[in-house]
């Protein structure tokens, strides 16, 4: 479907504003290059927060990521155990990179365990699970995942990630748990022509030790685009949901068979902005709507989000989740919802081009139905 076609599925409606409560900083320094939430995963246990990104130093560039890419950065854990008020970071040695694999494409850490085949079995009911799935290269790979069964305190892994007979797998943490040993996981495989990317949705039902490539999600994208990142959420035992990163708009698709086939349901965001644009996190809301959240990466550069009731085939306006942004050099959404309602958005951001990015959160209210 060409583009005139999908943007023809967006009907827009206005919206007022969502309530900001408040603007948190969840990790900041002087000096270094904080990014890429979405690049880990976002977890919530009540109102136990756990959000993973890396960090390195910060080196100005006009068109690349501010990112010294000749110096070492890690991986952290920002975690809140008020509901995103505050946050403290973490370290943990378990989720180092293996020796000789690159994250953010800089040289990484040292003492990391290489990735071993998974024995199976992993409970993905256990009331304190989180899983985390991460890539060697954007284009060939190879992937990776780890588990917790401690609220992310400690970690099992690396285990290794099958390519499912594609080029390449850049795996990122995008998963539904159908069961106690039943998973399924949306991943960026590389494209033909061994670029990233194209969308495949796999699924596990013994606990890690077998996958299984269920489907592609979408065509193909031409050589001038790239489908990558998605955020994918249950209607229903049968009825997936997932949004899509293109080059600069986001497209959502809908599976009524688990996952085996998808259609295109709308272009929920045209236009995501320049330098690639961003990716989308969708979230259904305790009310049954839908969230989705993403950065801006034109002026006037910022965080968004938009909602919609009737199952992603109209959004709303977009709504500013927080302005001012310095420079391109932001988004990568998480979005969790407290048991109170509220939405707790973490991201990457900046005040200026010429400084630090740094992990921020905003805690928002939807506007009523």
């Amino acid at each position: 479907m060409n583009f005139q076609a999908a943007a023809a599925l967006l009907v827009m409606v206005t919206l007022a504003p969502a309530q900001v409560i408040k603007q948190v900083t969840v990790y900041k320094q002087a000096g270094r290059y904080a990014g890429w939430p979405a690049n880990h995963g976002i977890w919530i246990w009540g109102n136990e927060i756990l959000v993973g990104f890396e960090s390195g130093l910060f080196k100005f560039s006009e068109t690349r990521h501010s990112i010294n890419w000749d110096q070492p950065a890690e991986h952290l854990l920002a975690r809140s155990t008020d509901g995103g008020e505050t946050w403290h970071i973490e370290h943990p040695l378990s989720l180092r990179a293996p020796d000789g694999v690159k994250i953010a494409n800089v040289p990484a850490e040292r003492g990391g365990k290489q990735p071993v085949e998974c024995p199976g079995d992993i409970n993905f009911r256990n009331p304190n699970f989180a899983f985390t799935a991460r890539m060697e290269d954007v284009d060939i790979g190879p992937s990776r995942f780890y588990y917790s069964y401690d609220r992310g305190k400690t970690w099992q892994g690396p285990f290794r990630l099958p390519n499912f007979g594609q080029k390449g797998i850049a795996a990122r943490s995008d998963y539904l748990i159908n069961g106690p040993h039943d998973m399924t996981l949306l991943l960026t495989a590389a494209k033909s022509n061994g670029k990233e990317g194209r969308v495949i949705c796999v699924r596990t039902t013994d606990g890690a030790k077998t996958w299984k490539m269920l489907s592609f999600v979408g065509p193909e994208p031409p050589e001038a685009d790239k489908a990558l990142m998605p955020s994918s959420v249950r209607l229903s035992p049968n009825v997936i949901l997932t949004a899509i990163r293109h080059t600069s708009w986001i497209e959502l698709y809908r599976s009524d068979d688990d996952g085996m086939h998808w259609s295109l349901v709308s272009r929920p965001v045209s236009n995501t902005g320049a330098h690639n644009g961003n990716p989308p996190f969708l979230i259904r809301l305790k009310d049954g709507r839908l969230a989705i959240t993403y950065g801006f990466r034109s002026e006037p550069y910022g965080i968004r989000a938009r909602l919609s009731s009737d199952e992603g085939k109209t959004w709303t306006d977009e709504i500013a989740l927080r302005s001012g942004g310095g420079t391109w050099d932001l988004g990568y959404t998480r979005t969790v919802q407290r048991p109170d309602g509220k939405l707790v958005t973490v991201y990457y951001f900046n005040d200026h081009k010429d400084t630090e990015r740094f992990i921020g959160a905003t805690i928002w209210e939807a506007p009523s139905k």
